[in-house]
């Protein structure tokens, strides 16, 4: 954004308007992408940005949900805030969702919303709406301008909280005539937040407790959670796991923290989890929780939820601790840091588990994960596998949420952090499509693919015109089976197959809608064509949309029914 200035006379002062001030202070915050949507309450704004000599992108999407959603997929894996505009009122509540998935799943935003003006504020005038009421819940923090002379200070504040201690979102609500109207002085003191203390670092004696039981264990096990990556634990982890041979799980959004071809890696746990995770849980003597909620989907039923273990729990949220799961000992820290001061202290690991090793090595054997795999038709698993192996498991891969969601995290071993962006909390479809553009826009050398839903894919498909503006080299799979799969396999499982609109015969044509964004669309829907097409759209330098036609009636195994405890899983079957 180039400043088209005004002729002034030396002596004549330079005006700065409060939007004008927020552009600096977004500059001071070292900002390079900005996500947004403009409308009536931001144009001062975005009159400013137009103006301005900052270097940071504007990234236009069509819709606010996919800005936001492309913020969160270039917050994951910039671990930087990622930065939202939207005008007041709907612009503002087409937030809602995105906030809503950030807060869930610890993702530090930025979101600057607009405002009608102060002086009708309360008056139902147009395009107003309570955002401050409405995100309470859903924010880490928010904040409305009273005045410009506060804008650096807030800004900094909300940059600060967004992205220390647990990451989340902030809103910034901008009343217009306060970023329109001229500011002649500014609070530029140093910020002091004396209830906001996040502890970062772990009590030295809590980690020797862990040490100590370690010592002691014969069964123990590390759940890993997405905590290890905010804290850039991973190096620390391995090495940990390498030198004392302790086995290790993980969460949904957790994978990626520790090498998923590891032979110590057991897979993810919970609903959807392998069977050799979730009986390690269920057996384990010790559980080693390293930054994860212990949510519903993790735990199941909890009366069956390892009930021989003490249970380790580090986060830096001292809220999780305690809060669904007994927890023996509490290290409220960074799950970084606490991994390297569990590194210094611990000088020796189980003084004998080759048994508990032995059994999970039998259990990864005799009980893998397993689909059918027709000759010629294809599965969405098969399909999933056969992208892995194509690009050696190399590429970013974002998801919508549902069965192939599942699949992806299930068959695409993520070997480095940083490298699955999903929606976990939250269970947000149309994620997975603008979060796989914030994610390329974020690490523009990295090749990033979103594997889609037919059904999330048509919630945001309108952000194909970013593809095509900018050009992003951004690969999309669509695995079409033309239903909803998971609640269709719920229908199946729990509502004796009544498949009440959950079957969608009625689609677009894929390949025409990319190529009306001047984008290369192809279908595909046999297991030879694949094969034999795949790598090289997968290499493409250019964007592409495939089409997978997928079979509809697979389903996703193993499964641990609503109610029960996750060792009782449905659709393990022996090797």
């Amino acid at each position: 954004m180039k400043l088209q200035a005004e002729t002034k006379t030396k002596s004549q002062p330079v005006t700065k308007t409060g939007a004008d001030i927020l552009i600096e202070s977004l500059v001071e915050q070292q900002v390079d992408t900005i996500f947004g949507y403009p409308g009536g309450a931001v144009l001062p704004i975005y009159d400013a940005l137009y103006r301005s000599d900052a270097e940071f992108q504007h990234i236009l999407t069509r819709h606010e949900q996919g800005a936001i959603h492309a913020a969160e997929g270039y917050a994951r894996v910039r671990r930087k805030a990622g930065v939202v505009l939207a005008t007041s009122g709907p612009g503002a509540t087409n937030l809602v969702t995105g906030i809503a998935d950030a807060m869930m799943d610890s993702l530090p935003l930025v979101v600057l919303t607009g405002q009608v003006a102060t002086t009708v504020t309360g008056t139902d005038a147009f395009q107003e709406a309570d955002i401050m009421g409405i995100t309470t819940p859903i924010t880490k923090h928010n904040y409305q301008i009273q005045s410009a002379y506060e804008i650096p200070k807030i800004i900094k504040e909300a940059f600060h909280i967004a992205s220390t201690g647990r990451p989340g979102p902030v809103v910034v609500d901008i009343p217009k005539d306060i970023s329109a109207n001229p500011c002649f002085e500014t609070d530029q003191s140093p910020f002091h937040l004396p209830g906001y203390q996040p502890t970062f670092n772990p009590n030295p004696l809590q980690i020797k407790k862990l040490s100590e039981a370690v010592k002691q264990a014969k069964k123990p096990l590390i759940l890993t959670g997405a905590g290890v990556l905010h804290g850039a634990g991973s190096e620390t982890l391995l090495e940990i796991v390498e030198e004392f041979k302790i086995p290790v799980t993980s969460t949904l959004l957790g994978l990626g923290a520790f090498p998923g071809d590891h032979e110590l890696f057991l897979g993810m746990a919970g609903m959807h989890g392998t069977y050799t995770s979730n009986m390690a849980i269920t057996d384990c003597d010790l559980l080693i929780n390293v930054g994860a909620r212990f949510d519903d989907r993790l735990t199941g039923n909890l009366e069956h939820f390892a009930k021989n273990a003490v249970v380790a729990h580090i986060d830096i949220d001292p809220a999780e601790i305690g809060k669904n799961v007994h927890t023996h000992i509490p290290i409220v820290s960074d799950a970084g840091a606490a991994l390297k001061e569990w590194k210094r202290q611990m000088k020796e690991g189980p003084q004998d588990h080759s048994a508990w090793l032995e059994e999970l090595h039998y259990n990864k054997q005799a009980y893998p994960l397993w689909f059918n795999s027709p000759k010629e038709e294809m599965v969405a698993q098969w399909a999933i596998k056969t992208i892995h192996d194509v690009t050696k498991g190399d590429p970013i891969v974002t998801t919508d949420v549902g069965q192939h969601q599942m699949w992806a995290a299930q068959y695409f071993q993520f070997r480095k952090p940083d490298r699955w962006v999903t929606s976990g909390g939250l269970g947000t479809m149309g994620f997975g499509f603008p979060a796989a553009i914030g994610c390329q826009l974020a690490k523009p050398e990295e090749r990033v693919i979103a594997l889609v839903g037919d059904g999330g894919f048509q919630m945001t498909l309108q952000e194909l015109s970013v593809l095509q503006e900018r050009n992003l080299p951004v690969k999309i799979v669509i695995l079409n089976n033309q239903a909803l799969g998971m609640v269709r396999q719920w229908q199946e499982e729990f509502y004796e197959e009544r498949y009440s609109e959950s079957l969608v015969a009625c689609q677009p044509d894929f390949v025409k809608l990319a190529e009306a964004y001047s984008i290369k669309g192809v279908k595909i829907e046999s297991k030879a064509d694949f094969e034999n097409q795949i790598g090289e759209l997968m290499s493409s330098d250019e964007p592409v949309l495939v089409d997978a036609r997928v079979i509809q009636q697979e389903n996703v195994f193993p499964m641990v029914p609503p109610g029960r405890g996750i060792n009782d899983m449905v659709g393990v079957k022996p090797k």
